[in-house]
């Protein structure tokens, strides 16, 4: 019998969308709702720990960054890790660290005992989500690729909303710990992501799984004849300098130093929200109840931020709204600073978290673009590599102002400054490299010759 060959890549690009892909889109969404909870559970939980353990603002500041310290860690660490072992294996070895450990860190009774174990939570947290993104995008048709990973992403923010649901809901009777034991459930769910999730095309591919590779090719794309003798290939992208450097040449490094001050500020202002956005609202006037209530809304606002954003992203440049919703965030954060209606500050709090984790979102497709092939994962990863210091500062810088008393709108303003500067820096960013981007079609075409 004669050997055809078979480019998975093409074949994944042109399928159409079938249970198979709503299987991988659901398990994902599990998996990242409860990404979401865990980092979300810091700002239910800091105002009730600073009681507990008599910290300041500044100490729970720098507790709230352990977890993000981990994320950081984690995200490079596991990167390089689903490369060898494959993504399916990683996501199950991050999920049992972010849920066990986060499960654990409800029994501990010393702020160092915390902080220990939520930076070896944010080990999985951190290590998850590009792992999550990848593996989604990877089996997405091509047509609706970035409907698929936008609304992937959107569990991030449910799991916030949950944080924040249950939090206002349970910790008046059972205490801030009950917040972690819930984080324990996705451990009951690992046989099941055993089971359900499916590896990495590609790197089934690449280590010459092929029985399991023809099992999945044939639930994406059933009207291919494959048999035993079909040979899988994958696109070939030739990477002749994919180094940092890469990054700063042909005309790309002021971009490309743009792109890492937009991360920086971007997450910035999302993980001092997501940590602080309480602690700010009592400070406020507010009560805890009440503050969680708003760290609700922000999460609200976070899912129609990111699914809007990405159906504005297609009908206009993705540029001007990124620009745009930085402004929003700007606008929304200064007006939580005067004191309106209760109506009027949940909807600023809506806007504030759908403009922060909307635009940060965008960032990643905006880079995406930006980039050519060939450096596109290195350019990705370096900027949200800078994103996650802005990420671990934003928290003890907000620890820092709250630790002096100074008037609430001084607070409200010190995060709506990041998001002026990371609108300027988008503003000033140069689009003469994305033009680089429109030949990589070209490879999807001839690959899908090559099995027609």
């Amino acid at each position: 019998m004669t050997a055809t060959t078979m480019n998975v890549n093409a074949v994944v690009d042109q399928a159409k969308f079938k249970p198979f892909h709503l299987k991988i889109v659901l398990w994902c969404i599990f998996v990242v709702i409860f990404d979401g909870y865990d980092l979300a559970i810091n700002g239910v939980a800091l105002p009730l720990l600073m009681q507990e353990w008599n910290m300041t603002a500044v100490q729970a500041g720098m507790l709230a960054s352990t977890a993000l310290a981990g994320m950081m860690f984690g995200a490079m660490l596991f990167g390089m890790l689903a490369d060898k072992i494959g993504r399916k294996n990683v996501i199950l070895i991050c999920v049992t660290l972010f849920s066990g450990f986060t499960f654990w860190g409800g029994f501990a009774s010393t702020p160092t005992e915390f902080g220990i174990l939520r930076f070896i939570a944010g080990l999985g947290i951190g290590g998850v989500l590009p792992n999550l993104v990848a593996l989604t995008s990877e089996y997405a048709p091509q047509k609706m690729r970035s409907t698929l990973v936008t609304t992937m992403f959107s569990g991030y923010a449910v799991g916030g909303i949950l944080a924040a649901l249950l939090g206002a809901w349970l910790t008046p009777s059972f205490g801030w710990e009950i917040m972690f034991y819930i984080a324990g459930l996705p451990l009951l769910a690992l046989p099941l992501l055993w089971f359900f999730l499916p590896e990495s095309l590609t790197f089934l591919v690449k280590k010459q799984q092929h029985e399991r590779a023809r099992h999945i090719v044939q639930q994406i794309s059933p009207q291919e004849n494959i048999s035993s003798q079909t040979q899988f290939v994958l696109n070939e992208v030739q990477t002749p300098d994919a180094s940092i450097a890469a990054l700063f040449k042909n005309g790309r490094s002021m971009s490309t130093l743009l792109f890492w001050c937009c991360f920086f500020m971007c997450l910035l202002m999302v993980y001092a929200l997501g940590s602080w956005l309480p602690k700010l609202m009592m400070a406020a006037g507010y009560s805890l109840g009440n503050s969680l209530m708003f760290l609700m809304a922000m999460n609200i606002g976070a899912v129609i931020g990111t699914i809007g954003g990405g159906i504005l992203a297609d009908r206009f440049h993705l540029k001007p709204v990124i620009i745009g919703m930085f402004l929003l965030g700007a606008f929304s954060l200064v007006g939580l600073g005067f004191n309106s209606p209760q109506p009027v500050i949940y909807l600023l709090v809506a806007m504030a978290g759908a403009s922060a984790i909307g635009s940060s979102i965008l960032l990643y497709s905006f880079v995406a673009q930006y980039y050519p092939l060939t450096i596109r994962s290195t350019g990705i990863g370096c900027a949200s590599a800078v994103g996650r210091v802005g990420a671990i500062v934003g928290p003890i810088i907000i620890g820092i102002l709250l630790g002096m008393d100074l008037p609430h709108k001084m607070n409200f303003l010190a995060v709506a400054i990041p998001a002026v500067i990371g609108a300027i820096a988008v503003a000033l960013i140069r689009l003469q490299s994305t033009s680089q981007v429109v030949t990589e079609p070209s490879v999807v075409k001839k690959a899908s010759r090559s099995y027609s």
